[in-house]
């Protein structure tokens, strides 16, 4: 059998043929939402902080934790300012001094000082915030690239939401954060296959609508 052949029929080759391809798709995605202008992005934000504000979920929880769009990501801010104006504890995502990619949670109010991190992403500052880990909160509130209606999740590929909340995929019952993937509607594809390690999402929300999560 030539080499050619060898190739062809290789596992490794299929795997490789899988990564390049979930590349390619967040290449496209992200210039998708990357072209949406400054207006429709505004519009896109206040629309979702309508929806996503008089949701149980959102009404119910007292802390929660957000992100600083980047990349032409759906801005939370108006939800966020939304959150505050009712008193709720607001935190934003800091990356882990860890050799696994994880995130902390640190308390965040306007005006407080943000450093950007090595990905040039604005946090919070460790100094000058208590760091929170996940199950402290009770909604968290995921950006992404892509998702489907079933309420799966295409990340950035760098798996920090994954290792941060891998404890959920022990949890019978109990459940904390409640997870919300925020994206704008032009992220939505038609199917994801998810993975052993993909973060399982309760609820997708873009600017038009609810996604919730089938129940098993």
């Amino acid at each position: 059998m030539s080499l050619f052949l060898l190739l062809l029929s290789s596992p490794l080759l299929s795997s490789f043929t899988v990564v390049m391809s979930g590349k390619a798709l967040r290449r496209s995605l992200r210039t998708q939402r990357r072209a949406l202008s400054a207006v429709e992005q505004r519009r896109h934000a206040a629309s979702l902080a309508r929806l996503l504000g008089k949701h149980l979920l959102f009404l119910r929880a007292r802390r929660l934790a957000a992100y600083r769009a980047t990349d032409g990501e759906l801005d939370p801010g108006p939800l966020l300012r939304l959150a505050q104006a009712r008193y709720k504890q607001c935190h934003l995502p800091v990356l882990r001094p860890h050799p696994k990619p994880k995130l902390w949670f640190v308390r965040y109010r306007p005006g407080d000082p943000l450093v950007p991190n090595h990905y040039g992403i604005p946090e919070p500052s460790l100094r000058n915030g208590k760091i929170h880990l996940p199950w402290a909160l009770d909604l968290l509130l995921l950006p992404l690239v892509g998702f489907d209606a079933d309420c799966n999740r295409l990340g950035m590929g760098g798996g920090y939401y994954d290792q941060t909340l891998a404890y959920l995929s022990a949890r019978g019952h109990w459940r904390r954060p409640l997870l919300v993937g925020l994206a704008h509607e032009c992220q939505k594809v038609e199917h994801l296959e998810a993975r052993p390690w993909d973060v399982q999402l309760d609820m997708i929300v873009t600017e038009e609508r609810i996604y919730s999560r089938p129940r098993r």
